[in-house]
């Protein structure tokens, strides 16, 4: 009986040992599925744009362009497997506009954004006419998301956009909704060099 009762609990023990390393297995599947691709630090590749990180440019950091201060109001960061990038969202100037900032191979890579609320384009296959412009579609796909600051969307969800260029022109289209419904903006690339950035106040 006791030999019984000694191979039972040997073969409880195993079973609790391989249930542990199970679920410290699936613990760090998911770990890096959803967060670790916000932290990893891509401007530590781009050398000397270090003011353009999200720790500088967070809500309340004041982005100067021409004669015009651009206060970030909220910040959105984006993730597309082990691609990310940033979108924040700017109060200033005439129009909704928010410039765009990633990381590429170690190359910074800038956009202004003017949103065209109302615009009433959708995107299409190859190319699409816009404002009397025949734009060629450069990439699509879906995105999860995280919000900080004032973006009127939640904390965290999932998106789809479709980007497009005519020469300088950019066109870009994306969607917040479980819906067929797109926000349309028209784009430039932007230098480094034509943007002074002062810093978020530190918390």
């Amino acid at each position: 009986m006791n030999k019984i009762f000694f191979l039972l609990a040997v073969v409880l023990l195993i079973a609790a040992i391989y249930m542990f390393f199970k679920s410290r297995q699936a613990k760090a599947a998911s770990t890096q599925e959803t967060g670790d691709t916000f932290s990893k630090d891509y401007f530590a590749e781009a050398k000397g744009q270090n003011e353009f990180n999200p720790e500088n440019l967070g809500p309340g950091a004041i982005i100067r362009y021409g004669a015009t201060d651009y206060v970030v109001r909220g910040t959105l960061t984006l993730n597309e497997g082990p691609y990310y990038w940033y979108e924040y969202l700017l109060d200033g100037g005439d129009n909704s506009s928010w410039l765009g900032v990633e990381v590429d191979e170690g190359q910074l890579n800038l956009t202004w954004w003017t949103s065209r609320k109302g615009a009433g384009a959708t995107p299409d296959r190859g190319t699409v006419e816009f404002e009397g412009v025949t734009y060629s579609e450069d990439e699509r796909g879906h995105a999860r998301y995280t919000s900080t600051g004032t973006t009127g969307l939640p904390e965290s969800g999932e998106m789809r956009y479709v980007d497009y260029s005519a020469g300088e022109k950019l066109l870009g289209f994306e969607g917040w909704a479980n819906n067929d419904s797109w926000e349309v903006s028209t784009g430039r690339t932007m230098l480094p060099g034509e943007f002074t950035v002062y810093p978020a106040p530190k918390a």
